[in-house]
C-alpha cells in the first residue's frame, strides 16, 4: 500500500488537554509538575522518558483511576467511561478464563449478558487475529498473543481514546515489531486517539505522529516532537536515513530532558 496521510481524521482540535498538571503521592514521592500537554483528535501520541518520570501515572490520570493534586485535565465534550480504553504493561488476563470470556469481561460488568456481547467480543477477536483461539485459556497462548488478547479487550469496549502502558516491553523484537505493525493498522481503522507510553526512541518514532519527551522526576513535558512521515508506515521506514534522522534528534532531546539542572 503507498504512503498516504494520516490515515484516519487528525482534525487538530484537542481531546485531551492537561494545564499544570502535578500528582504528589501520599508518600510525599512528586512525580509530576507543571505538565502541560495537548492531545489532538486521532493523534498517535507516544511518551517517552526515563524510568520514574511519571509517563503512567500521566495515563492513570487521564483514564480517570487516580486524581492530580494540581492542575486540571480538560475533555472535549463529554467523555463516559467506555469512551477510553486501558492496555496496561502486563496482559492481566483471568487464568482460569477462556479468551472469549476474558475479553467479555468489561462488558459484563457493564451489564450486557454473554449472548448480547457475542458479537462485539468476535469482532474484537477477529481484529487482533485471534477468533480461532476464543476457547483457548491464557496458558496456552504466546506473550504476544496474550498481548492481543489485552488490546482485544479495549476494543471491545469501542473507546474513542486508547491509553497503553509499554503493552510491547516484556516482548522479543520480532514480536514487538509484528504488534507494533498491527496496532498502527487497528488506529487507522477505528479512528483511536492513542497515548503510547515507551522507554524506546526508535520505538516512539516508528509508531508515533507525536512524541512528547518527558524529564526526570518529577516529570513535566520538556519537548514535543512531530514525526512528519505519513501513514501507513513500511518496514523500509526502520531502516531508512529519515528514521534514522528523527531517532537522532529524538534522543538528543531524550537527553537535555534527563540532564541535571544546571
Amino acid at each position: 500500500m503507498p504512503a498516504t496521510a494520516v490515515p484516519h481524521a487528525t482534525t487538530g482540535a484537542t481531546i485531551v488537554r492537561l494545564e499544570n498538571v502535578g500528582k504528589t503521592f501520599e508518600n510525599g514521592t512528586c512525580a509530576l509538575s507543571g505538565v502541560e500537554l495537548s492531545v489532538p483528535r486521532g493523534a498517535f501520541l507516544s511518551l517517552l522518558g526515563p524510568s520514574g518520570c511519571g509517563k503512567s501515572t500521566i495515563l492513570r490520570l487521564i483514564s480517570g483511576l487516580d486524581r492530580p493534586t494540581e492542575g486540571s485535565i480538560f475533555w472535549a465534550g463529554e467523555r463516559r467511561r467506555r469512551d477510553v480504553g486501558f492496555v496496561f504493561q502486563e496482559p492481566t488476563l483471568m487464568p482460569w478464563a477462556r479468551v472469549f470470556d476474558n475479553v467479555w469481561l468489561p462488558l459484563r460488568l457493564a451489564g450486557i449478558s454473554r449472548r448480547a456481547a457475542e458479537g462485539t467480543v468476535m469482532g474484537a477477536l477477529e481484529a487482533v487475529g485471534l477468533a480461532d483461539f476464543r476457547h483457548a485459556f491464557p496458558r496456552e497462548l504466546s506473550g504476544g498473543m496474550k498481548m492481543r488478547v489485552s488490546i482485544a479487550r479495549a476494543l471491545a469496549t469501542d473507546p474513542e481514546v486508547l491509553l497503553m502502558d509499554e503493552p510491547f516491553a516484556a516482548l522479543d523484537e520480532i514480536t514487538r515489531f509484528k504488534l507494533n505493525d498491527d496496532l498502527l493498522r487497528l488506529w487507522a481503522d477505528k479512528g483511536w486517539t492513542v497515548i503510547f507510553v515507551t522507554h524506546s526512541v526508535f520505538e516512539s518514532v516508528y509508531l508515533s505522529s507525536e512524541i512528547a519527551v518527558m524529564t526526570n522526576r518529577p516529570g513535566r513535558i520538556a519537548e514535543q516532537i512531530a514525526v512528519e512521515e505519513a501513514f501507513p508506515r513500511e518496514e523500509s521506514f526502520r531502516t531508512s536515513a529519515r528514521f534514522a534522522e528523527i531517532a537522532r534528534r529524538t534522543s538528543e532531546a531524550l537527553s537535555r530532558a534527563m540532564a541535571p539542572a544546571p
